[in-house]
């Protein structure tokens, strides 16, 4: 059953979600039915997966911001099943508050303020070009090329690998790693994709345990070794199971969504030939290029919270104890905050999207993921002269993470 209502809120009947988010035309095209529902009520109850749903900008931002509604991590049952999933995640920033979270991001933080992404800058990319050659070389104008493959899930993976300091020949583990860690965030997961998580999270710390032990042994320049070292101004310092999930939450967080960002973002100036015209006309919109590919189409879709108390949202209450999740992609689409939400406008400089969180939980890899998709998206325009669809793309058919699983492009040199 539906939780009750505030008083003077709307009625459950009216605020009942109207869409299945696993039904195929949802996970294909979502934001036709955020758009419908929207003009319902800006919160409302979804049966099938027993909590809210934000669907208005200022709703979901509130959702994101609010003290009172936090990320509240519970171990998945059975414990012995998901042992190694559990403890990346019990030991995560994004799954802390106030005062733990405070603590961890501090000591994060400076391990990050040592310059480590303008440090990566040139080398982001440098790599960036040469993917696309490559990618160029093998279509030649002609032949259609898989720029997820070929690009988009190889860069963020280096990248992140090269951050941490992880040697070449162990980098081709990650990305099936993480992979197969984040399908554990779907709805609809079946037992064969819980136990691949489980394995692969396990598999990851064993590994990072390894490579911490070795960055205390010889330490380096590198991301891992300064997590290592790193000290607050009280003394305190990460534990290793913090260490260990600090390096995957940056890896898993940060590989999907600039993967999904470059297929999402390709696919829509590819189908918006006037924008990707504009952009190839005038490199100075990159920047804001960047920020309305995110928002036009989010690759992370829903972000849940718990409410600790009572909290009302949207003109409902949200009982203690409930979940709430901000739906981002209809919130960056909500026309009381964005001028024509469904145009896609390369140029828009009025652009709060939530696609990177918001409040304290905001990314802490958002200049990284900025570097990196400056990066493919400049050499993607800079090494060709022209680039089209070379065949429909297909789709992932995950809703909360949205992203292709091929993105088929004819390159030109």
């Amino acid at each position: 059953m539906a939780p009750s209502q505030a008083s003077g809120a709307h009625t459950l009947r009216s605020v009942t979600a109207p869409f299945d988010l696993a039904d195929p035309a949802v996970v294909a095209d979502p934001y036709p039915a955020f758009a419908r529902a929207r003009t319902v009520a800006p919160v409302q109850w979804h049966e099938g997966l027993q909590l809210w749903l934000a669907f208005t900008h200022a709703e979901a931002n509130a959702v994101l911001r609010d003290r009172r509604l936090g990320r509240i991590w519970k171990d998945k049952e059975p414990a012995d099943r998901f042992e190694s999933f559990n403890l990346i995640h019990r030991n995560a920033i994004l799954e802390m508050e106030p005062p733990h979270h405070t603590r961890l991001r501090r000591l994060i933080s400076t391990a990050f303020a040592r310059g480590h992404v303008e440090r990566l800058r040139p080398w982001v990319e440098e790599l960036a070009g040469r993917l696309v050659d490559e990618l160029v070389e093998r279509s030649a104008g002609s032949r259609p090329v898989d720029l997820l493959a070929g690009m988009a899930e190889q860069l963020p993976v280096d990248v992140i690998a090269e951050l941490l300091g992880v040697p070449e020949a162990d980098r081709p583990l990650l990305r099936p790693w993480s992979n197969a860690i984040v399908k554990m965030y779907e709805y609809d997961r079946t037992r064969e994709r819980e136990e691949a998580a489980e394995r692969a999270a396990d598999e990851f710390v064993t590994y990072l345990r390894g490579l911490a032990a070795d960055r205390r042994r010889s330490p380096g320049e590198d991301l891992v070794s300064h997590l290592v070292q790193v000290r607050d101004a009280e003394g305190d310092r990460l534990t290793e199971d913090e260490l260990v999930t600090t390096c995957i939450l940056l890896l898993n967080a940060g590989h999907e969504a600039t993967v999904n960002v470059t297929g999402n973002g390709m696919l829509a100036l590819l189908r918006h030939p006037d924008q990707l015209a504009r952009l190839r006309d005038d490199r100075s919109l990159l920047p804001t290029a960047i920020e309305e590919l995110m928002r036009f189409d989010s690759p992370l879709q829903l972000f849940e919270r718990t409410a600790t108390e009572d909290v009302e949202i949207g003109g409902i209450t949200v009982e203690k104890g409930r979940k709430i999740a901000a739906l981002l992609g209809a919130a960056n689409h909500d026309p009381a905050v964005f001028e024509e939400p469904e145009r896609l406008d390369v140029g828009r400089t009025d652009n709060p999207h939530i696609s990177f969180g918001a409040g304290v939980h905001f990314c802490i890899g958002a200049p990284l993921a900025r570097v990196e998709l400056q990066a493919s998206f400049g050499a993607l325009l800079d090494r060709t002269s022209s680039l089209e669809l070379g065949r429909e793309p297909v789709r992932r058919p995950e809703f909360v993470i949205r992203g292709l699983a091929e993105l088929p492009v004819v390159l030109t040199p």
